[in-house]
């Protein structure tokens, strides 16, 4: 397979040689494929956990679980809150 860069994407290939980072273009493409592999296996597990809350949303307000929009908003201030104060 042949592969055209852009020029742009060959300054920054060029650069991370430069850099030491990597020895060789080849390096360089794999570990930019690695990265991409990684970030589309991550969004593909958020998308999933996404979907799934709102599914269980979707069955609470279903059963009449539901919480006014204000109770919600504190709520979530506090979780905020407490994120912030444990770091």
């Amino acid at each position: 397979m042949n592969i055209t860069l852009k020029p742009e994407q060959e300054i920054v290939v060029q650069n991370l040689l430069t850099q030491g980072e990597f020895q060789t273009v080849d390096e360089v493409i794999s570990a930019a494929l690695a990265l991409l592999e990684t970030e589309q296996l991550a969004y593909q597990a958020w998308l999933a956990d996404t979907r799934a809350k709102v599914e269980e949303g979707i069955a609470a307000l279903e059963r009449g679980e539901v919480v006014d929009g204000e109770t919600f908003m504190n709520q979530l201030r506090a979780k905020l809150q407490k994120a912030r104060e444990a770091q």
